[in-house]
């Protein structure tokens, strides 16, 4: 493939873990076409990887390190160029190097890690302990740039409009004479999947909206309105609250919880689908999806090992065997990324800025079997917080914000008597592509505010808590 330069990404493993991954020793003795050396950058599990293939050593730290850190800067030439000294970078490790292979030389250290980078002085390879690509490493997207462009020589050529025009003759190419459906949710994935695949194939595209009984307060109602009336999308409106509340009785296992909507979501799909046939006399052979690379990474990796920190719906709930051929255009972007392309395609703020809404929808927000009754205190809760946020004007500076329903009762006083009800978590966290996240500082008068609101407001809650968990180690659903 004649690479430029080469990324050896992070992961879950220990080096020391029997079948962990391992580094080929061919990569580090690669050149290009021109006869140089091929650069290389470790990331964190990469990086030890390289080091101890290279002679270095790699051992259990004795403080993981999570979360953020403070970044000295030892040698500020090359991968550091431009970063300022002290920069906060993004931990997320339980190994560490602990000497060095020769001809290396340590670039950077924390406060915890004394080496946090690396460089070779005989080869352009370079590691570091840290994650570069996350958000809240903050200068991350520089010490990327640095790598890519200054150490490896690539273009920044990449646009989004390229990709728009990409991915519109792909679709047409895959789709030919053929019909799509899309499930459409009203958030920002798939809303902008379906104005991309409109834009490719027009009415061969049929969006269908199932109710699966787990959606926020109104937005059954609100989705069939925006985009029956301003997008002037063939959708077709299947009710299945009953199906899915059925199957989930009793179902307390997130897991479980992710299957059962998936499966149940593709089978309300193959259903709408025959009546659609019917109807057109032209059965769909093409299922359209809103899959993001984080839901990707936290269900099943797209290359390479990685860990199932959970399974989203529309990736790792499916059933193996699908009478539809699957399109995912968005399947290698991150949300910041697929936000960005529906402004490009002209869509609503208000839809290309709303918050992320899992799959599963608020069966997932209910820690616990799902019933109808915590079904409607959750909806109550979740739209006091998000109406809240949009009366203060907080709502566009975090990336998620909703409410927890938490099995857990608590004793309280309300008029002089003795209470004995539900607690509600808030939670509402700062990212840009949802790969990590950080709590949101918002105000205490507002959380007080909101708490107040929803105690008095709701019966069957007595008492409201904020979340103040990073992801990681957290993730930013509560399942």
């Amino acid at each position: 493939m004649n690479p430029q330069g080469i990324v050896l990404s992070g992961g879950p493993c220990s080096v020391f873990d029997e079948g962990a991954p391992q580094l080929d020793a061919a990569f580090l003795e690669m050149t290009r076409s021109d006869g140089s050396p091929t650069p290389v950058l470790g990331i964190c599990y990469g990086l030890q990887a390289m080091a101890r293939l290279e002679g270095g050593e790699v051992a259990p730290a004795e403080r993981r390190e999570f979360g953020r850190a403070h970044l000295h800067i030892d040698d500020a030439a090359g991968l550091f160029q431009g970063v300022p000294d002290g920069s906060i970078v993004w931990m997320s490790h339980g190994d560490h190097l602990t000497r060095l292979p020769s001809n290396y030389r340590v670039i950077a250290h924390t406060g915890n890690a004394p080496i946090a980078a690396v460089a070779s002085d005989r080869l352009p390879h370079y590691g570091v302990q840290f994650h570069p690509e996350v958000v809240h490493t903050a200068a991350g997207r520089l010490l990327i740039e640095n790598f890519a462009m200054g150490i490896c020589g690539c273009r920044g050529d990449w646009t989004r409009a390229s990709f728009v025009d990409e991915k519109k003759r792909e679709i047409r190419e895959t789709v030919g004479d053929a019909h799509v459906i899309l499930g459409l949710s009203g958030g920002v994935d798939s809303s902008v999947a379906a104005v991309l695949l409109h834009e490719a194939i027009g009415d061969r595209l049929t969006c269908i909206y199932v109710n699966n009984g787990v959606l926020r307060k109104g937005e059954w109602e609100e989705v069939q309105a925006v985009f029956r009336d301003h997008f002037h999308l063939r959708l077709k409106a299947v009710d299945a609250t009953d199906l899915f509340l059925d199957r989930l009785a009793d179902v307390s296992d997130p897991e479980k919880k992710r299957k059962i909507i998936g499966n149940a979501f593709v089978e309300v799909f193959d259903r709408a689908a025959h009546e659609i046939a019917e109807e057109a006399g032209d059965r769909p052979a093409f299922l359209a999806q809103g899959t993001l690379y984080p839901d990707v990474i936290e269900s099943v990796s797209f290359k390479g090992p990685s860990a199932t920190i959970k399974t989203h719906h529309n990736v790792g709930g499916l059933p193996e065997k699908l009478d539809f051929e699957v399109i995912e255009p968005f399947r290698e972007l991150f949300k910041d990324e697929v936000r960005e392309i529906g402004r490009l395609l002209g869509l609503p703020e208000l839809i290309v800025g709303r918050h992320p809404f899992p799959g599963p929808g608020l069966a997932v927000r209910i820690v616990g079997p799902v019933t109808r009754e915590s079904l409607a205190i959750l909806r109550e809760a979740d739209a006091i917080f998000i109406e809240e946020l949009r009366l203060s004007g907080l709502y566009d500076t975090v990336w998620q914000a909703f409410a927890v329903l938490l099995p857990v009762q608590t004793v309280g006083v309300m008029g002089d008597e003795r209470t004995y009800e539900n607690v509600c978590a808030l939670r509402a966290v700062t990212s840009v592509d949802g790969m990590t996240a950080d709590w949101a500082r918002l105000p205490d008068d507002f959380l007080a505010h909101v708490s107040n609101r929803i105690v008095n407001e709701i019966r069957g809650v007595n008492r409201a808590v904020y979340d103040i968990s990073s992801k990681p180690p957290a993730t930013i659903e509560w399942e």
